[in-house]
């Protein structure tokens, strides 16, 4: 008999887009009855100001599959955050999951014994919640395909090193990455 999908936790991560419509997430996969399974359940029952992880639905009363809980790493706030955040961004979050699993990254027929607890990130300034979509449908799909092929690998981590880090937020200059 062949090893289940997922036997441990898979973890990947992505970012998608650029400036305040950006998606960055990172994804958890794991089988119900291990280790992800009680974290999925502790961080449900245990919301904390500004951060309160939900079941992401493609639409009302149809939480996608695997089940997937949405984590957000900046508390909604505002009128159009809120929107993006329970809306754009988790319809996002949701179809990029369903894309996963109808492109057999996750094998249809483990969706049900599978947990995903997705951490995403809204930027409080995004100004286009069509584009919040389509950033956060690519970035949970990239994040989920990260996850199963185990990338970036370790060589390809050095690779990168080589260049030093950079990201939306700060790239050090040179002479602040001489050792």
């Amino acid at each position: 008999m062949p090893s289940p999908f997922a036997p441990t936790a898979l973890i990947g991560e992505s970012f998608v887009g650029e400036g305040a419509n950006a998606a960055h997430t990172n994804i958890v996969i794991g089988r119900k009855g291990g280790p992800v399974e009680t974290a999925w359940a502790t961080a449900l029952a245990t919301p904390s100001a500004g951060h309160v992880p939900f079941m992401t639905v493609l639409r009302p009363s149809v939480p996608v599959r695997p089940l997937t809980l949405f984590v957000n790493k900046a508390a909604a706030g505002g009128e159009l955050h809120q929107r993006a955040t329970w809306g754009s961004a988790q319809a996002g979050l949701a179809q990029g999951i369903v894309d996963a699993v109808d492109e057999g990254l996750i094998p249809p027929d483990e969706a049900d014994d599978l947990l995903i607890i997705a951490a995403v990130w809204v930027n409080p300034e995004l100004d286009d919640l069509d584009a919040s979509f389509r950033n956060q449908r690519a970035a949970a799909y990239a994040a989920v395909r990260a996850a199963i092929t185990g990338t970036p690998t370790v060589a390809d981590v050095q690779a990168v090193a080589k260049e030093g880090p950079a990201n939306p937020f700060y790239t050090p200059a040179t002479e602040v990455l001489a050792r």
